[in-house]
């Protein structure tokens, strides 16, 4: 098992996808970086030689941002925008949606399960 940017890689799947379990890189990333390195997407990570890893290991170190510097990073983007009251910082603050989804339904994920209101009774249909 691989160990790239904190990362335990999964050994049985193609290099490509293993490099996806690495918060930062998604398969885009990850095929570019493969191919400018020279290394077959095909390519299960058992069968890469330490010298193929330490050369995805270094690029990714010269290049990309990820894992712990990436999570710091957009907290901190989440956290200046909460600090400075505007719209997106308000919705995060109250839990609520972003980018405009409705919430009058759905939005189930951003609000929680739903909570009974007192007094209000359920629509009957005829």
């Amino acid at each position: 098992m691989a160990r790239i940017a904190g990362v335990n890689i999964p050994s049985q799947k193609q290099v490509w996808v293993a490099l996806t379990y690495i918060y930062g890189i998604g398969p885009h990333n990850s095929k570019k970086l493969l191919s400018e390195i020279g290394v077959p997407f095909e390519r299960r990570v058992n069968e890469l030689t330490d010298a193929e890893i330490n050369r995805i290991r270094e690029k990714i170190d010269r290049e990309y941002k990820v894992e712990g510097d990436l999570r710091r990073e957009v907290a901190m983007n989440i956290k200046r925008l909460m600090d400075l009251g505007c719209y997106r910082g308000l919705r995060h603050r109250k839990g609520l949606p972003v980018r405009g989804q409705r919430t009058h339904t759905n939005a189930r994920t951003r609000k929680g399960p739903a909570r009974p209101i007192a007094g209000k009774k359920k629509a009957t249909k005829k």
